[in-house]
Parts: structure tokens; C-alpha cells; sequence
């Protein structure tokens, strides 16, 4: 399926981080014609972090930098790798990090869920318990079995909704200009409305 990158949604997000993502992201030059899903899927987990307030006592297995994890089997090949390459968030480094245990997540920020994950979801949050990690996936159903953040894809475009109580929960605040552009907010009325 060819995805066609929702133009308007991602540059909203650019303009918000006050540099303009498409400058600040070293892969601009091989977007200029189509990105692949995940790399628009990269940039938005990049994108998240600078729209998230993590509670002030992070565990100190945290504060080194800003780790954005992927467990299980990895689809975004180099994409997330180069789309970070260099950035940081809060000040910190962001890196890439890649498990393949929960148990690992405690050094994470943002944890995005692969599909290969599915049959083990109830076991992923269990674990996960009452860390401040945000999770990120594009399983079917993700936010109905306590995800915060699920990828969709409407009309060839790559978009997210959020589960707003899992991420209280988590001690996590999102930005109400995240909540704007979000194509769903469960867990409470979106913001303006």
C-alpha cells in the first residue's frame, strides 16, 4: 500500500517545535518525494517525546538520555536511527534502543510495541506496571487493551490516537496541542470542544 504523508497533521507538529521538523531531521533529502510508513512513523515517535512531561522523579535509569525503545521485531530498519541521529529532547540525547524483553524498558521513555508483540500485550502492560514510559504501537486494538498512543492509517495517511487514561495513569501530561491533532482522545473530551 503506498501511504501518502498527512502533509498538513505532520507540519502542524513541525511548526510546533518551534525549528520546523523537516529542517531538523537529517532524512529531509529523501523525503522530498514519498516517506515510507515508517519513517513518518519515526518522526512521530521523535515528535511525541517534545509534547510529553514525564513526572519529575524519573528513575535515575532514565535521566541519562531520552531512550526510545522498540520491542520485538524492528520495522523501521534505519529509519528511526537516522530521523534521531543527532536530536536531543529536554536536553538530552535521544537514542534508539532495541529489546527484546520487557523487563528492559525501565531505561525507556517511549516503548513502541511491535506486532510481533501482540499475543504477549496483557503480559507487555503487566510488567510495565506504573512506569512513566510512553507506549506506542500499530497493533489493532492497542488502546482498547491499555495502550497510550496507536498508529492508524485513514485515508493513506499515517495518524494516531490516544488512549488519555493510560497515560495519566502512567503519571505521563501531553501536550493539549498533541491531544489537537490526534484523530481520536479516549479517556476525555478533546481540547476546544
Amino acid at each position: 500500500m503506498t501511504l501518502e504523508f498527512n502533509t498538513r497533521c505532520f507540519l502542524r507538529l513541525a511548526i510546533l517545535t518551534g525549528m520546523g521538523i523537516l529542517v531538523s531531521i537529517p532524512a529531509y533529502h529523501t523525503w522530498a518525494t514519498r516517506p515510507s510508513e515508517y519513517e513518518v512513523k519515526a518522526a512521530y515517535l521523535f515528535n511525541f517525546g517534545r509534547f510529553v512531561d514525564w513526572p519529575p522523579n524519573v528513575p535515575s535509569r532514565q535521566a541519562d538520555d531520552f531512550a526510545i525503545c522498540v520491542l520485538g521485531h524492528d520495522p523501521f530498519g534505519r529509519a528511526l536511527d537516522t530521523t534521531i541521529s543527532g536530536q536531543k529532547i529536554n536536553d538530552k540525547p535521544v537514542v534508539a534502543r532495541r529489546i527484546s524483553d520487557v523487563a528492559e524498558a525501565a531505561t525507556c521513555r517511549e516503548l513502541f510495541i511491535s506486532a510481533s508483540e501482540n499475543k504477549q500485550l496483557k503480559e507487555v502492560f503487566s510488567n510495565l506496571g506504573k512506569l512513566s514510559v510512553l507506549t506506542v504501537s500499530d497493533i489493532p486494538d492497542f488502546m482498547q487493551q491499555g495502550g497510550m498512543v496507536q498508529f492508524v492509517v485513514a485515508d493513506e495517511r499515517v495518524r494516531f490516537a490516544i488512549n488519555l487514561a493510560a497515560t495519566q495513569q502512567a503519571g505521563l501530561s501531553l501536550s493539549s496541542e498533541l491531544l489537537k491533532v490526534a484523530t481520536e482522545v479516549r479517556g476525555t473530551s478533546r481540547p476546544g470542544n
